[in-house]
């Protein structure tokens, strides 16, 4: 499933930025005006500091193809949305983090604070996660037709009154709202309801497969973009650099050029 960066979007400006400027920080093309806090083969993130909804942190998750819809994704993408919620997260624990806190990858905190059922419920009751669905969009960065997300650390301080329609219950997906929906119709039970936290949610994979009842699998292509496996002859040319810090850079250690790029500008 291809979706080719389209002239002119403004988001797709912003994911070329970001990789011009790992691959290249010295040319003068590569420098962005947004603050971009992440970069992998998925999404790049950027901070929002001309009109940020919060005065303690709001980031848009830019998914790096131009997926047009929220509705363009489907069971086998529950990985990559859950990737798009633990990454998310992580920085806007960094953004509001006390300045004397060390600043970790989110690889190594994924174990002790985003894979475990108290930090992902603090989460959950600190920050906000999730889409703006059309016809509604943010009048400050009306982008509607290239997927992304919005994530903000409570209160919404600075959203004012016109603006808040669209990050409320009208027009606001939260994308735990969404992982449970898909989960439900894959497999037939229910998930969403209440706050607590369920085993079935610290497993990213659950419900990414669909099939019928005589084993006929019918899962559709993910957005998601593996890496590939070389004992199978895999290859990807267009395989973004390894982010430093992930697993990724771990087995395939050295200069990369996404060093460039730190993982938060707070």
């Amino acid at each position: 499933m291809a979706f080719a960066s389209k002239p002119g979007c403004p988001m797709c400006g912003i994911v070329s930025a970001a990789a011009a400027a790992a691959l290249n920080p010295s040319s003068p093309s590569s420098h962005s005006k947004h603050d971009i806090l992440w970069r992998d083969d998925n999404f790049t993130v950027y901070r929002e500091v001309a009109n940020p909804v919060s005065s303690k942190g709001h980031i848009v998750i830019v998914f790096n193809l131009h997926v047009p819809s929220l509705y363009t994704l489907s069971s086998s993408d529950l990985p990559l949305l859950v990737t798009l919620r633990d990454v998310a997260h992580h920085l806007l624990s960094a953004l509001t983090a006390p300045a004397s806190s060390p600043l970790s990858s989110p690889a190594s905190a994924r174990p002790h604070l985003l894979d475990s059922e108290l930090g992902t419920r603090a989460a959950r009751e600190s920050f906000r996660v999730g889409f703006i669905t059309p016809p509604f969009k943010d009048n400050k960065i009306p982008v509607t037709d290239h997927l992304h997300a919005h994530a903000y650390a409570l209160p919404a301080d600075r959203m004012g009154w016109w603006r808040s329609v669209a990050y409320s219950s009208v027009a606001w997906y939260d994308v735990d709202d969404l992982i449970a929906e898909i989960r439900e119709e894959t497999s037939n039970n229910r998930v969403r309801g209440g706050g607590s936290i369920r085993p079935i949610d610290l497993v990213p994979d659950a419900g990414a497969r669909r099939g019928t009842a005589d084993g006929i699998e019918t899962t559709d292509p993910s957005l998601l973009v593996a890496e590939p496996d070389p004992e199978r002859g895999e290859s990807s040319p267009n395989l973004l650099p390894p982010t430093p810090g992930t697993a990724r850079a771990e087995r395939h250690p050295g200069n990369s050029p996404d060093a460039s790029i730190p993982y938060l500008q707070v």
